[in-house]
């Protein structure tokens, strides 16, 4: 009798790691530093430990979850007959265990690199590996007890230093043979001597009568075409190429664009996998196939996964593909926060996938990024005449997150955000159940502390940043996720109220400053024609044709200062000492528009200076009649988000300390 119960177990567990058809097989803790952060302690949590290491994946290319991925079928496939990828990983967990919250703060690195301790923690400097005390910021993460796990995901992040890089076989042909076909790279030459164009493939053939490369200043610029004996293969592997003559420069402020016949593309819509697997596995396994231990097991209830800007294009993409949903039918993750990431998805379900590329008004246009849906609801593009949503997939399978999407007036601007929450029609949209949404106003798509200088703008940037807004986010999203407390409404600007309009300065409201330039460039709303095959990740028109710009561009209006009226405005913009906006105009390339940056202009300290500028805009001592004055109005505002649980008790103190501290009204 025992015999057979035992000879029953061992079918079941056979059976059960058969059925198992994506998966973590193997986690490698590399090294452990505890405690981490020099010692420091974190509230009634204390100190935290750091374990660095490395996870193997395999999924089955049967899978429907994953046949999905773009070339899944032709990835090579180990023993088992899965289709293996590895990633980096890092957990920051409490040293003692239960004083943790039982939540995972699962960060999605930006390139490879850590980038949101600089926006929920405050860290002055970014940091893949932080272990000085500094490097945990306000610690406001850890005194709230997370357990931070960060991981790798992008094929392309760079494999140097401390960053996270993610391993995914090479596609081939059924008979073993390199997969060949159309690439394309656009180099944005903003500084002077850059000699070589880096290829992200390699060139199946230096033939040069097989590729093309073109210049321009403005994206709608038409290209001007470069002859076959003006440039050249930088080496013999046909991985960059550079100009011909004897170290001839790319010519500063302009677009070159590369369109080539590549090989060996990358399963890179393995990241998709990686990304689901790893969250199953912290939450639900506890040994890998090999008896090594799940870090965390036994300790997550709930997970919460946060990007920053580009990964959050990925978590678009991860929800719209139905990656949500883990191997056993549950939700990988509970709760998403998408600081920055616009209304687009990523270049990185294709064959030649480039998942660093990001699209702006100026630059990369041309690639598959600007791509329906761009709603989360389900809804009907106008446009191309289908019915789609990002949410489509997991409200089938009942595995959708709740979702937080917030973004900075910038990605109306340089990614037309707006159609995040309008239809094709440019008509609002309803709320959407399990998602709110949030403008940050007047922000710039700011993925730090803040900016200084012009660099390649035309006015100073915009420092602005929404820390104090995205740490209130995450306590809302934590009382959503387990007590099923209604967050804050999304704070949007709408059609219906005329917050939301052209970017003609005459509907935007926008004043004329002298010194400044407002030419109301924005992303436009176009459609290109990548070729047939572009519904199987297959890229074969490239360029790609142009049919036209049919879908709607808008972006909020601001008040008489310049500073945007709809959205979450913080004390700063409420109570300003200066024109804030998500927009700016580059130095060169034709008053293009000047990428991630926005630009702060103050405004004048006297009328009397006002006046003589002809500057429209109020003069502080206009505004302010003392400093008192100023610090009043500044600790009213930031008291009014605290009411609408939009800032923290801890953000309205340090605003107040920091208009105290201020030279305003004195």
């Amino acid at each position: 009798m025992k015999t057979s119960l035992l000879a029953g177990f061992c079918l079941l567990t056979f059976i059960s790691v058969d059925a198992a058809h994506a998966r973590i097989t193997r986690i490698v803790i590399t090294s452990t530093e505890s405690p981490t952060f020099e010692g420091r302690a974190f509230g009634d949590v204390g100190q935290y430990e750091k374990l660095r290491g490395r996870v193997t994946g395999e999924v089955d290319p049967a899978d429907p979850r994953n046949a999905l991925i773009t070339d899944i079928a032709l990835a090579p496939r180990n023993a088992g007959g899965k289709v293996e990828y590895e990633t980096d990983i890092m957990i920051i967990r409490p040293v003692d265990r239960a004083k943790g919250n039982r939540r995972v703060w699962y960060e999605l690195t930006n390139r490879g690199a850590v980038a949101s301790f600089s926006q929920f923690n405050d860290a002055a400097e970014r940091a893949n590996n932080p272990t000085k005390a500094h490097e945990a910021g306000n610690g406001f993460l850890m005194r709230q007890g997370y357990t931070i796990l960060i991981s790798g995901w992008d094929i392309s992040a760079p494999s140097t230093g401390d960053g996270f890089t993610t391993k995914v076989p090479v596609a081939v042909n059924r008979d073993g043979s390199p997969i060949t076909g159309p690439s394309m790279e656009e180099f944005v030459v903003d500084t002077d001597n850059v000699l070589v164009g880096r290829l992200t493939y390699p060139a199946a053939t230096l033939d040069k009568s097989k590729a093309s490369l073109t210049v321009r200043v403005r994206v709608d610029d038409p290209p001007e075409a470069i002859p076959p004996e003006a440039w050249d293969f930088a080496d013999e592997a046909g991985t960059a190429i550079k100009l011909a003559g004897e170290k001839t420069p790319f010519r500063t402020g302009t677009l070159y664009e590369f369109a080539y016949t590549a090989k060996n593309p990358l399963v890179a819509g393995l990241g998709f996998a990686a990304i689901r697997d790893l969250a199953s596995f912290v939450r639900s396994a506890d040994k890998d196939d090999g008896g090594n231990a799940n870090p965390l097991a036994g300790s997550v209830q709930h997970i919460y996964t946060a990007c920053v800007s580009q990964p959050c294009r990925t978590t678009h993409d991860f929800i719209w593909l139905g990656f949500n949903e883990d191997d056993s039918g549950r939700k990988a993750v509970d709760g998403i926060i998408n600081w920055i990431g616009g209304a687009t998805g990523i270049f990185m379900n294709y064959r030649f996938a480039q998942p660093f590329r990001t699209h702006r008004q100026h630059i990369g246009r041309n690639f598959p990024e600007f791509q329906g849906p761009f709603t989360n609801a389900v809804t009907r593009d106008g446009v191309t005449g289908k019915s789609d949503g990002r949410l489509r997939r997991c409200l089938a399978s009942n595995t959708c997150p709740k979702i937080f999407e917030a973004n900075s007036e910038n990605e109306y601007w340089a990614k037309n955000m707006a159609l995040l929450h309008v239809d094709t029609d440019g008509k609002d949209l309803a709320e959407t159940p399990d998602v709110r949404a949030y403008l940050v106003a007047s922000l710039p798509h700011s993925g730090g502390q803040g900016a200084t200088g012009k660099g390649v703008c035309q006015q100073e940037r915009n420092p602005l940043v929404g820390n104090g807004v995205l740490r209130a986010l995450l306590v809302a999203m934590d009382e959503w996720v387990t007590s099923g407390k209604e967050p804050p409404p999304s704070r949007l600007p709408r059609q219906a109220d005329g917050t939301l309009v052209t970017s003609r300065q005459s509907d935007v409201g926008f004043p004329s400053i002298p010194g400044v330039t407002y030419n109301g460039r924005m992303h436009t709303g176009d459609l290109f024609d990548y070729g047939g095959d572009v519904d199987k990740g297959v890229l074969t028109t490239l360029p790609p044709r142009k049919v036209g710009t049919p879908y709607p561009a808008l972006v909020p209006k601001s008040d008489a200062d310049g500073n945007g009226i709809a959205g979450i405005r913080i004390p700063e913009v409420a109570v300003p000492i200066a024109t804030y906006t998500g927009w700016g105009l580059r130095a060169n390339a034709g008053d293009e528009g000047c990428d991630h940056f926005g630009q702060m202009i103050p405004f004048a300290k006297t009328k009397a200076e006002r006046t003589a500028s002809g500057d429209p805009r109020l003069s502080l001592e206009e505004r302010y009649a003392s400093h008192a004055d100023y610090v009043g109005k500044v600790t009213a505002a930031a008291n009014a988000l605290k009411v609408e649980r939009l800032l923290l008790d801890e953000d309205v103190q340090s605003t107040i300390a920091k208009a105290t501290a201020s030279t305003v009204g004195r």
